[in-house]
């Protein structure tokens, strides 16, 4: 089976997911909440900001707030979509059918991972459609926007790698969804204690996830955060492989 394949069985299997689609309607229609909140308090506050010649747009505080929301529930969206991708395959005894059928390890954690990326990020492009069709009655800051869809888009990357990490490492998905949520919001509260006492630098900053995030969100690009996911990634997709590789060669 080829990693087109796989990607295209674990789509179909998300298209019959109920728990796919309950998500996706729940976190749509309170991100749609949030910004019918926030764009409210943007025109209660329009006249005071037309004294302002270099104050906050429609992007900073309409567009980036919502991709701030999505990327709070993005923390129990993730675990919850992607607990099931390999503990329940171990579960149902489906997983020794995909190595008789010579799947190699890699490619079943690879075909898994694509495929609920593409989930999530329609996810993210259905959030984005809510500030763009109000996108033509302003001046967005189109390079801040692009910046901060990156960053989530990363985000969101990286706590999918995270959790089917966690599924390859547990026998049961509830497990792995918690071990998702916890390592998800430790990587983002690493550093929460230096910077109470006033360290904004150092390589616990460093390591934390907000700190990457924050840098995107405020529409600062740079080769070290887009890196620091990115190594995120390739780390928890090689762990998955190594694990289900071993569980394979144990039979």
């Amino acid at each position: 089976m080829s990693l087109v394949a796989m990607f295209r069985l674990e789509v179909r299997r998300l298209r019959v997911q109920p728990l796919a689609w309950v998500l996706l309607a729940l976190s749509l229609a309170w991100l749609g909440w949030g910004f019918t909140r926030l764009l409210g308090d943007f025109l209660a506050g329009e006249i005071k900001r037309a004294a302002l010649p270099d104050g906050p747009g429609y992007v900073d505080l309409v567009a980036v707030p919502l991709l701030g929301q999505l990327a709070q529930l993005a923390f129990l969206v993730v675990p919850l979509l992607a607990m099931s991708t390999l503990a329940g395959e171990r579960r149902n005894g489906t997983l020794p059918l995909l190595f008789a059928a010579g799947v190699p390890a890699s490619r079943i954690v690879l075909g898994k991972y694509f495929a609920l990326l593409l989930w999530l990020l329609l996810w993210l492009l259905l959030t984005l459609a809510m500030p763009l069709s109000l996108a033509h009655a302003t001046t967005p800051d189109w390079g801040k926007l692009a910046a901060a869809t990156l960053g989530i888009a990363l985000m969101l990357a990286a706590l999918t790698a995270l959790t089917v990490a966690a599924s390859a490492f547990t026998p049961h998905p509830a497990l792995a969804a918690v071990l998702g949520l916890l390592i998800g919001l430790a990587l983002w509260t690493v550093n929460l204690g230096a910077q109470m006492a006033g360290l904004n630098g150092g390589a616990i900053n460093w390591l934390a996830m907000s700190t990457h995030e924050q840098n995107l969100l405020r529409g600062l690009v740079s080769t070290t955060d887009i890196l620091w996911f990115v190594l995120l990634i390739a780390v928890c997709l090689a762990l998955a492989a190594r694990r289900l590789a071993a569980d394979r060669e144990r039979g």
